[in-house]
């Protein structure tokens, strides 16, 4: 495990995020593969990196696609600011090739233009096992403890666009 002064020099991984709402105003929510097979019931909203010369609308477009097998969707919202997370310092080595303390992210709030069926879990490279449409306020509380605090400021800045079509 890295020293915490070797953590604190690393940089955030650019990331982005989305609070993907159906017509029910609902949020979409996986649950992750990796901690479902250690017996853990950990939810959370899509989100991954950019690319190198992609934008975050682009990525956040691709990464929708990518982990839930469909872009059918519009964005609607994007944060005035870019959220951050460290990992807690037993993942930094593991995660990432041990290359980045956290991320940076920049999410974006998305109205599923889709129906149901359009979701697809059985990516390339499958991230999620489950999914499901829960309440925006139930959203921090069903996530791993260490990204918490970035899901309250998400759903913090996204909750006045619920009713809104």
């Amino acid at each position: 495990m890295p020293s915490p002064e070797e953590i604190a020099k690393l940089p955030y991984r650019p990331c982005v995020g989305m609070l993907l709402l159906n017509g029910d105003d609902k949020v979409f929510v996986g649950r992750r593969i990796d901690t479902a097979r250690e017996g853990d019931n950990i939810w959370q909203m899509p989100q991954g990196g950019i690319d190198e010369g992609e934008t975050p609308q682009e990525a956040v477009l691709r990464e929708m696609e990518e982990e839930i097998g469909t872009a059918k969707a519009e964005i609607v919202a994007e944060s005035r600011q870019w959220l951050h997370y460290d990992l807690p310092g037993h993942l930094v080595g593991k995660v990432w090739k041990g290359r980045y303390r956290g991320q940076k992210q920049r999410w974006f709030a998305l109205r599923f233009m889709g129906r149901d069926s359009d979701i697809d879990l059985a990516t390339e490279h499958p991230e999620f096992d489950a999914w499901q449409w829960v309440e925006l306020e139930d959203v921090p509380g069903l996530v791993i403890p260490f990204k918490r605090d970035t899901y309250r400021a998400v759903v913090s800045e996204f909750r006045d666009l619920l009713g809104r079509r």
